[in-house]
């Protein structure tokens, strides 16, 4: 059954999204009443921006037309699309509303409370003389939501839009999106509240619903279009009166229908796209990614049996997790949920969990020149040896942040830029100064030298990351070798297997560090030892974004790299360490990490450990250790980019 719907072809964008552009606060108690939570998770929110959010994802172009206040949430906002790949050109900023916000609770699967605080908020301040018809000339298709149409304000760009849209032959499609709670029909405390008959709001839709083409809604979104409460067949025929464009209806677990024309006496005898079957976390967000689905696979050329595949799978997905936007699938998801066991309980299907986290979009990083010091003991014995005040050492730690700094802007390292810092009393000033960069910034976990690992400061690493920044990479260096110790290694393992399964609750990254002890790897046998414990942790269902690994020859290297494609195809790659190797030493070694499953490196004590001794004594000033410490690390950063050759055309003096 291929759709009657003629999107213009050589747009640059597939699909514009008019509407809701809000932050949504998500609590993290599920089962809990909003008056009892205690913690909130933020996503970007909004139908219309969950609708962006999700099209972009499933890999069509979108962009977003709202309005957002000039301020920290609307810019948390204009990142999140940003990062998914849609534009934000005609997003407006408001110099004088905030960005709207809403509370959101699970209380069971069909119980949701949702606050609205949205008075006077930027996106329902949305300018229609801003409208550019000129961009909407480069759209294929329209979408906007039903909200959008409750006030003069909101309701005006949305005509000043479909009538460009009109102009240049793009496909209008309203998403009905019904909430008497945003038309002033509930108290404001029931946002959850669905429907409410209104002649005055039917009267407002049906006076705009002959501007669309395309027209989704749930049953009783229908009702309120139609006008005729509890009666679907009699508000379809309402509907169809006012407007020839193609009406989706959305049934929940049963699926969708599609009526491209007359409208049946029985719903069940339209055209029926069944649903996924999934046990059910709670309902929100199940229509914006059903959109999502049937739009980005309309858009690219699929039928309806195909698109509404897609939309009826990406809604059962959302419903199974938290949040809306953030719990969009993914392509590879898809593929493996149509050519995978489907499970019905989405979030034990481990596959597609992972699937999640990696293929969604994150910051790219091709190539890491890090400068790790995330040291503790090293940096005491250092003070002690020098005759110092430890209390000098979070000083010591922020001028090597200064380091990094200056070899990024003299080396042109943007986007390639790392460092590794402890979190403690001697690293906190430094990691603080170091985030927010745009640098790759890792963590430490472990406690210094311990073997059965442990946790720095904590027993339980997994309320410790609860308030780590989302960019921090967590990095744990473990002290492993397969042949350990049966007790040991069992001990070791269950630490990493506590810590990955932290990570992937928390959502940050995690670098695993192997180092194999001396006693056990003899000469000769240090690069099978490494990939041997690789491969354990991987047995073991543990795939870290991140190895960091000592170096190894070409051969290993190459093993590795199967190894991981085996594995973890998705895998960052790996990282070399330093060991305090010398420094032309260590950088020699860079010239066998000839594959590209290698990225960079992240060395320490090499760099800086002889100038902060100086430092400490007071034979060096600030600005001399800043520019010693840089120099080193400008030694190992030329040596990289030498073993590939890309080092034309960088400043290198």
């Amino acid at each position: 059954m291929k759709s009657t719907l003629n999107f213009p072809e050589g747009r640059k964008i597939d699909l514009a999204c008019l509407g809701r552009l809000a932050v949504d606060l998500y609590a993290e108690q599920f089962g809990s009443s909003l008056e009892d939570a205690r913690s909130m998770a933020k996503y970007l929110g909004g139908s219309s921006a969950n609708l962006a959010f999700g099209v972009a994802r499933l890999g069509s172009k979108s962009a977003m037309i709202s309005r957002v206040g000039n301020e920290q949430m609307g810019r948390f906002l204009l990142a999140s699309l940003q990062q998914e790949g849609c534009d934000t050109s005609q997003v407006q900023i408001d110099p004088e509303r905030l960005t709207a916000l809403v509370l959101l609770g699970i209380k069971d699967r069909d119980t949701f409370p949702l606050l609205f605080m949205r008075e006077n908020c930027a996106d329902m301040a949305l300018d229609a003389d801003l409208m550019d018809g000129d961009f909407m000339a480069q759209c294929r298709a329209l979408a906007i939501t039903g909200t959008h149409l409750s006030t003069p304000t909101t309701l005006r760009a949305a005509k000043a839009s479909l009538r460009y849209a009109k102009a240049h032959g793009v496909i209008r499609v309203l998403d009905i999106d019904y909430r008497p709670v945003l038309w002033g029909l509930t108290p404001r405390g029931a946002g959850e509240n669905r429907y409410v008959a209104d002649a005055q709001v039917t009267l407002q839709l049906q006076a705009v619903l002959p501007e669309f083409d395309l027209l989704v809604g749930t049953e009783e979104e229908f009702f309120i279009a139609g006008g005729v409460a509890d009666d679907l067949i009699a508000s379809l025929c309402a509907v169809r009166a006012l407007t020839a464009a193609t009406l989706v209806v959305k049934r929940g677990a049963l699926g969708c229908c599609v009526i491209e024309g007359a409208i049946p006496t029985n719903i069940n005898d339209a055209p029926t796209f069944h649903g996924e079957r999934v046990e059910v976390r709670n309902v929100l967000g199940a229509g914006d990614a059903f959109l999502s689905g049937l739009m980005a696979s309309l858009l690219q050329g699929k039928d309806w049996a195909q698109a509404t595949q897609v939309a009826n799978a990406c809604g059962a997905i959302v419903v199974s997790r938290h949040a809306c936007s953030a719990a969009m699938p993914t392509p590879a998801e898809l593929d493996h949920w149509f050519h995978g066991s489907r499970n019905p309980k989405v979030d034990a299907d481990q596959a597609l969990a992972h699937l999640h986290r990696v293929t969604a979009p994150r910051p790219d990083w091709q190539e890491l020149c890090v400068m790790a010091f995330d040291h503790r003991s090293q940096f005491y014995d250092l003070a002690r040896e020098a005759g110092a005040s430890e209390l000098r050492i979070p000083q010591l730690k922020k001028l090597l942040v200064q380091a990094a700094a200056v070899v990024e802007k003299s080396h042109a390292l943007h986007g390639q830029t790392g460092v590794l810092i402890d979190g403690g009393d001697y690293g906190s000033e430094a990691l603080a100064s170091a985030t927010g960069r745009g640098w790759w910034v890792g963590r430490p976990v472990e406690f210094p030298g311990s073997r059965p690992l442990r946790f720095d400061g904590t027993r339980s690493i997994g309320s410790a990351l609860v308030h780590w920044p989302s960019e921090q990479v967590v990095k744990c260096l473990v002290f492993y070798h397969p042949d350990d110790a049966f007790a040991l290694r069992l001990e070791q393992e269950q630490k990493v297997l506590e810590l990955w399964e932290a990570t992937r609750q928390s959502g940050h990254e995690l670098l695993l560090e192997i180092i194999t002890p001396a006693a056990l790897t003899p000469a000769g046998t240090q690069d099978a030892a490494v990939l041997r414990a690789v491969k354990r942790f991987y047995n073991l269902g543990v795939k870290p974004e991140w190895w960091k690994l000592a170096p190894m020859q070409s051969a290993g290297w190459t093993d590795l790299a199967a190894l991981v494609h085996e594995r973890d195809p998705y895998c960052r790659g790996a990282v070399i360490l330093g060991l305090n190797q010398p420094l032309q030493a260590l950088a020699a070694s860079f010239a066998q990490a000839n594959n590209p499953v290698v990225k960079g490196f992240m060395v320490g004590r090499t760099l800086w450990a002889s100038p902060s001794l100086r430092w400490l004594k007071n034979e060096l000033d600030d600005a001399s250790l800043v520019a010693e410490v840089a120099a080193n690390y400008v030694v190992l950063v030329q040596a990289w980019r030498a073993r590939h050759g890309a080092s034309s055309g960088v400043n290198q003096s």
